[in-house]
């Protein structure tokens, strides 16, 4: 009997778990799943496509002990990110830098982990970008990728056609560039009734 009340206590506590996931990707959106990932130890982190500031601020607090390196195309976002993160740059625990994914400013294996939040639509050439990233993630370093968009979506569709140079990518294109590039156990999470994907990529 005592065994089975404990059996069903943690399965509640499981069901509170998952709910309280649900909830905080729901109102985060796109970095919500950065809740995916598991709070391991993580040294040194890329944000890639840092656009102001905000994921790379939320990912500070996420890994209050490793250093981050934000970079992005442009030098207006790149000033944004800089401001945001004044505080923790004078800490010795930010470097912001102007950069393109296709040729990244960055040494070879020297982060743990990438992320690109909203950001690979943008993307001229998945594989070159993202044998890049590959490039500077550690042996056993992750990719994280959060999208709004799974490419089928009517919304995302419509972007398309308005914003020059986007492209809304399927779960399929992207594991397979992903391959491509030299991941391995690519894995993916769609949240149930929207669009949002994220998928993990192990190198």
């Amino acid at each position: 009997m005592l065994i089975l009340k404990l059996a069903v206590e943690i399965l509640i506590l499981w069901v509170c778990y998952i709910l309280y996931m649900a909830i905080l990707v729901h109102r985060r959106g796109p970095l919500g799943g950065i809740f995916f990932y598991p709070k391991c130890v993580q040294d040194r982190t890329v944000e890639l496509g840092c656009g102001g500031g905000r994921n790379a601020g939320a990912l500070l607090k996420r890994w209050p002990d490793a250093k981050l390196t934000a970079v992005d195309y442009s030098a207006l976002s790149v000033e944004k990110t800089k401001a945001y993160n004044r505080e923790q740059i004078a800490a010795g625990r930010c470097t912001v830098l102007q950069g393109d994914v296709k040729s990244l400013p960055l040494a070879d294996e020297s982060f743990d982990l990438a992320t690109a939040f909203e950001t690979v639509y943008f993307w001229p050439g998945l594989t070159a970008c993202f044998t890049e990233v590959c490039r500077v993630l550690r042996p056993g370093g992750t990719f994280l990728i959060c999208n709004e968009s799974d490419g089928t979506d009517e919304t995302g569709l419509k972007f398309e056609k308005i914003i020059d140079g986007m492209k809304c990518h399927t779960v399929e294109e992207l594991s397979a560039a992903l391959k491509a590039a030299g991941f391995s156990g690519v894995t993916v999470d769609h949240f149930a009734n929207k669009p949002w994907i994220t998928v993990l990529a192990r190198k």
